[in-house]
């Protein structure tokens, strides 16, 4: 795997990070883009930036976004279908810890996934979900492996990183919001982050992007500081999905 921190080369973008495994792009489908049109921007925006291929990860969350894998599918191929088409690696979903996700994953549903059955998971902000533990063992049982999406955004866990680890420990792997470490959230989500990627339990990072506001924050704050030095002590996957992307 490539070595991003040989050397004292500073990054004033986001070449390093050459992939990003968590986006609300797709069009139509949740609170992210809502047109294709609007989809593309954010794309060739954030392509300026220095990401190369994208993952579209849309919400699945039964009582706000009903998606299915199938409406995902027909919503990726008006990427596929448009000048940027080679800048689409493929989709999966962002799953929310419920009762009815619970219920999806015991039917025996094929779930949609990102590279090597990676799937990603996320809580409602304010609660823990009682079910999460269960979740995380139950998705290995089935040969999946959990990506928690933004563990520094739970409000639950500021102040209390052995809980998050606790889940990496689970075999929870743990996707990092790049806003995040600048605050964008909030004090306490850049608190958390930072801590995060200090003790180099981040394998995985995303844009999360769902509008320009994002974006712009992007562009904004990439050229005041650079964001590769925090995941030093961190041992990212991003190399790897993108070199699936690449195969």
């Amino acid at each position: 795997m490539l070595n991003i921190f040989r050397g004292k080369r500073q990054f004033q973008n986001l070449d390093w990070m050459q992939i990003d495994m968590h986006s609300h792009i797709l069009p139509g489908l949740d609170d992210g883009a809502s047109t294709l049109a609007d989809g593309l921007q954010l794309m060739e925006r954030l392509n300026a930036l220095g990401i190369q291929k994208f993952f579209f990860t849309p919400h699945i969350f039964q009582g706000m976004y009903p998606n299915t894998t199938q409406g995902i599918a027909n919503a990726y191929e008006l990427v596929l279908g448009s000048n940027y088409t080679e800048m689409a690696a493929g989709f999966a979903a962002e799953y929310m810890v419920d009762t009815f996700f619970d219920s999806l994953l015991q039917s025996g549903e094929k779930l949609a996934t990102l590279p090597n059955n990676q799937i990603l998971i996320e809580m409602s902000y304010i609660q823990e979900s009682s079910l999460i533990e269960k979740v995380i063992f139950d998705l290995q049982m089935q040969g999946y492996k959990p990506i928690l999406a933004h563990p520094e955004r739970y409000v639950f866990y500021h102040g209390n990183i052995k809980a998050i680890q606790r889940l990496r420990e689970l075999g929870c792997l743990l996707q990092l919001n790049l806003l995040s470490l600048y605050g964008y959230y909030g004090p306490n989500e850049k608190k958390t982050a930072r801590l995060l990627s200090e003790k180099g339990l981040v394998d995985l990072v995303g844009t999360d992007i769902h509008h320009m506001r994002h974006v712009k924050a992007l562009e904004h704050w990439i050229r005041k500081e650079d964001l590769w030095p925090y995941f030093k002590r961190c041992n990212l996957q991003n190399q790897a999905l993108y070199d699936i992307a690449y195969a």
